[in-house]
């Protein structure tokens, strides 16, 4: 036998554990504003940007050419900027109680197509430091390019900048809660349908008709037991006998 719900029935579970699915949405938005605001470390971000920009003289024109390799240049700066001979120097010059491949970690290098400037972002747990790590890597890699490369071409464009009140990048506790209302729903509803298919009782007329194809005759309704007098009189039995002559109203 083929069964099929219809689009009524569905909304007809949904009501019916409309209590669950709030209870769980509720529970899982508490559980992640309580996780981002009090549990998870804020993290700042600062960006700090170069340029890559061969050196012009008289008998070098800045052409296409020459830009071009600027820009392929750009991906083997990315690198160098996070490898061990430009890091331990920031380590150090920094004081950092970390090695140069926890700090590689926290730094990134992009650039966008065909752009010959590349942009170092760090991020920390403190927004100085980010600041401080942004500026540092910048200016320890152009002072070791010339070393490593033979050539003097990478400028620090601008600088990472500690503003009066930064916002941290992570986490979004606004966005955590919505996401957490969004699988909270989500998790309340398949935990309905789950509940309303194991349960396999009868109910209603409509119930044992769908399964027994057969129509209803009678139903036999619940009675409530009458519950029992407590302050009914019960007569005397230890009155006295009348004697003889006597009558009861004597």
């Amino acid at each position: 036998m083929e069964e099929t719900i219809s689009l009524r029935e569905l909304f007809a579970v949904l009501r019916k554990r409309l209590w669950l699915i709030v209870l769980i949405t509720i529970i899982a938005a508490t559980v992640s504003a309580v996780i981002s605001f009090f549990v998870l470390t804020p993290v700042y971000e600062s960006k700090t940007q170069i340029l890559v920009n061969q050196a012009k003289n008289d008998q070098q024109l800045y052409n296409n050419q020459t830009v071009q390799t600027n820009v392929q240049l750009i991906n083997t700066y990315n690198d160098i900027i996070t490898s061990p001979a430009i890091l331990d120097r920031v380590v150090k010059e920094l004081k950092l109680d970390k090695s140069a491949g926890d700090l590689s970690s926290q730094i990134q290098v992009t650039s966008a197509q065909d752009s010959q400037v590349a942009q170092i972002v760090v991020q920390d747990t403190s927004a100085k430091r980010a600041a401080d790590i942004a500026n540092t890597t910048a200016s320890v890699f152009q002072k070791q390019v010339p070393k490593l490369m033979n050539v003097d071409n990478v400028k620090v464009l601008s600088k990472a900048a500690l503003g009066e009140n930064p916002s941290p990048v992570k986490p979004q506790p606004l966005l955590n809660v919505a996401i957490a209302i969004v699988v909270g729903l989500m998790v309340g509803v398949g935990l309905s349908f789950l509940l309303e298919y194991l349960d396999n009782t009868l109910k209603t007329e409509q119930d044992i008709e769908n399964i027994l194809e057969l129509p209803v005759m009678g139903v036999i309704t619940t009675i409530k037991d009458v519950p029992k007098a407590t302050n009914v009189q019960r007569p005397d039995l230890t009155a006295r006998v009348p004697q003889r002559g006597e009558t009861f109203g004597s």
